[in-house]
């Protein structure tokens, strides 16, 4: 049999081994590198906060994907809207008739409006995936348009509540004014993310 000190110290030996085999060196993972890509693109947009919290999660989709990103911002802006879209038009067919009924008949068409020009921006960043270099820069030119073009029908949507004639700010009136200026910021920064295409994908 082996003299005892012989054992304790293969012991604390063979315990060091598997100490030093077991801890990691942490480096930094791929999802935190891609969490941080996130947020630096984030950081040229309007609301740098929201941006992140909200893209944040679909690191593993986004990579480090410039495209990728706005991608999924167009379908995260997109789903915000319809979701916007079902609850106005839900408020108009309860409202009865009058001049909320009115404005809120009129936003909910803006509303559509402005999520067929997110869906057509979202088309175009598809599309991007695999076309030839001529016809890229035609392609996001035409996704800066259709962005911007739904964030002009949902200022739209907005404005038609200024002149209801209800005396004061009804309930629905601001509660369609609050969510649509949240989905108005979802718009502005996947517009952004668009815009940010310009130098490359």
């Amino acid at each position: 049999m082996l003299p005892r000190t012989v054992l304790m110290s293969s012991f604390f030996f063979l315990l060091a081994f598997v100490t030093c085999t077991l801890v990691p060196m942490t480096p930094t993972s791929p999802d935190e590198n891609t969490t941080e890509f996130i947020r630096a693109r984030c950081g040229g947009t309007r609301y740098p906060d929201l941006c992140y919290t909200s893209l944040s999660g679909y690191a593993a989709a986004v990579q480090h994907s410039p495209l990728k990103l706005a991608r999924v911002a167009t379908n995260v802006t997109l789903a915000r809207l319809r979701a916007l879209c079902s609850h106005v038009s839900a408020l108009r067919r309860a409202s009865g008739a009058g001049h909320v009924a009115a404005a809120l008949r009129d936003c909910a068409e803006e509303l559509g409006d402005a999520a067929d020009h997110v869906g057509r921006t979202a088309t175009e960043l598809r599309e991007l995936e695999s076309v030839e270099e001529p016809e890229v820069a035609w392609r996001v030119s035409s996704a800066q348009t259709w962005m911007s073009a739904a964030l002009t029908y949902e200022g739209t949507c907005s404005d038609g509540f200024r002149n209801v004639g209800s005396g004061g700010t009804s309930s629905v009136e601001a509660d369609v004014c609050r969510r649509v200026g949240k989905v108005k910021k979802y718009t502005s920064n996947a517009l952004a993310l668009v815009n940010g295409l310009v130098d490359g994908r």
